[in-house]
């Protein structure tokens, strides 16, 4: 595939509600926003459209009357629309599994012909979680759009660093970061983790958890912030141009993202270490 310059996404905050199909007119109204200010992708919140567990649920045993169906159907119609615009929509939602088992917490990805392209299931759940609210799922999942390449994590996984480094081993531009809220611990873990390993996290968030919480919104390679959300609890996006040759970030595309790699591997430390018996002495000055 041809690689592109850049790539504009758009990090949303919508407001979720036990509502499945208010929540699916609000996804759909913000792809048609994010599409008229130029954007290939926006992606979505943690349980965007089903709702989020306690927050819309209500009890683990309510999602024996979730209505899947509905689900289906807006999903379907969020895929028709961005074959329509032709863009690409990543939204949170749950995905049924076979009773008794509880569903996956995941992010569905639409392409811009409309196709459900993949689907990435939470790994690491919080206790609560595992409480018959969700089951884990088994693996990363990259995608591209325009030559990019993104990953997805959701929420707590904000808090484990292997699964962003993971992502840089995979050669990811970009994650897509989705929660329920996003805590003062998370806003820091977000922006190491973009500096740390030198690519671009997208933060999406529901609207009614801001400004208690942070707003939604896309940071740098550099680890800081590049565009927010105004820190209210109004529906909206940040939408911003990623740019592999952005002058703002060649020090941490072009230099410091390949010198980690190769100091990762370690090659270049082995062929350097010393036989000197000075350098095994821990005892003498």
């Amino acid at each position: 595939m041809e690689r592109e310059a850049s790539m504009r996404i758009a990090a949303a905050q919508t407001i979720v509600t036990p509502d499945i199909g208010a929540n699916g007119e609000a996804i759909r109204a913000t792809i048609v926003a994010a599409a008229a200010a130029g954007a290939r992708l926006v992606h979505f919140c943690e349980g965007a459209l089903s709702g989020y567990a306690k927050a819309q649920i209500g009890r683990p045993d309510d999602w024996a009357r979730f209505d899947w169906q509905r689900q289906e159907a807006e999903l379907r119609a969020i895929g028709a629309l961005c074959g329509a615009l032709r863009l690409f929509a990543v939204v949170g939602g749950a995905h049924r599994l076979a009773a008794p088992a509880p569903p996956h917490n995941s992010l569905y990805v639409f392409s811009d012909q409309g196709r459900l392209l993949t689907r990435y299931d939470k790994r690491y759940l919080s206790s609560s979680e595992l409480g018959g609210w969700y089951t884990p799922g088994a693996e990363a999942i990259t995608f591209d759009v325009d030559g990019y390449r993104l990953g997805c994590a959701i929420c707590i996984e904000a808090q484990f660093p292997e699964v962003f480094a993971e992502y840089e081993r995979s050669a990811v531009d970009a994650v897509l970061f989705s929660s329920y809220g996003t805590p003062g611990r998370f806003d820091t873990a977000l922006r190491a983790h973009a500096g740390l390993n030198c690519l671009w996290i997208s933060a999406a968030t529901p609207a009614q958890t801001v400004p208690d919480r942070a707003p939604a919104g896309i940071v740098g390679p550099d680890g800081k912030w590049a565009v927010r959300c105004l820190p209210s609890n109004a529906a909206g996006f940040a939408e911003v141009l990623l740019d592999r040759q952005d002058p703002a970030y060649d020090i941490a595309l072009n230099k410091a993202r390949p010198w980690r790699r190769l100091a990762r591997e370690g090659a270049i430390y082995r062929e350097r270490l010393s036989d000197d018996p000075r350098s095994r002495r821990r005892d003498e000055f």
